[in-house]
């Protein structure tokens, strides 16, 4: 087949947790294991005569989000509050997650983050201490400047 080239590789070098930079409450967050967000549109079909959908009905936006941090840096948070002030009680916080790769940034912004708690799970023969920290949002942007 003279003259047919064959793409091997579409998107490059793929976005994975190396190209991943989390900031929040003003710096480079470096004691992260895990970042969970995503947001959804109600939507529902609305009926009328015949079988199909004669429109779609609009419902609630939600957004949801959740982080994994080292014992280390939630310690390195809290030593940053005063004294007998809990992570819940943390004003509202943006949270930017950027993805770098082939060239390319793309930005997402978490808009006004709370920790909804604290926590620690730890077991028999655990390496590190983590917690996955439920957070409460109000928005997601997507790939913002």
């Amino acid at each position: 087949m003279a003259g047919v080239s064959t793409l091997i590789n579409k998107f490059g070098k793929l976005a994975g947790w190396n190209s991943v930079t989390t900031n929040l409450l003003g710096r480079d967050v470096e004691g992260i294991t895990e970042l969970e967000y995503d947001d959804e549109q109600e939507l529902e079909n609305q009926y009328g005569a015949g079988a199909y959908p004669v429109g779609r009905g609009e419902g609630n936006y939600a957004a949801k989000a959740s982080i994994t941090l080292y014992l280390e840096e939630t310690n390195a948070i809290q030593r940053s509050l005063p004294p007998g002030m809990r992570l819940s009680q943390i004003a509202p916080f943006d949270i930017v997650v950027e993805y770098e790769y082939n060239g390319f940034k793309v930005k997402d912004r978490i808009h006004n983050c709370q920790f909804k708690g604290r926590g620690v799970a730890v077991k028999q023969n655990d390496k590190v201490i983590a917690y996955k920290h439920e957070l409460v949002v109000s928005h997601i942007s997507w790939n913002v400047l």
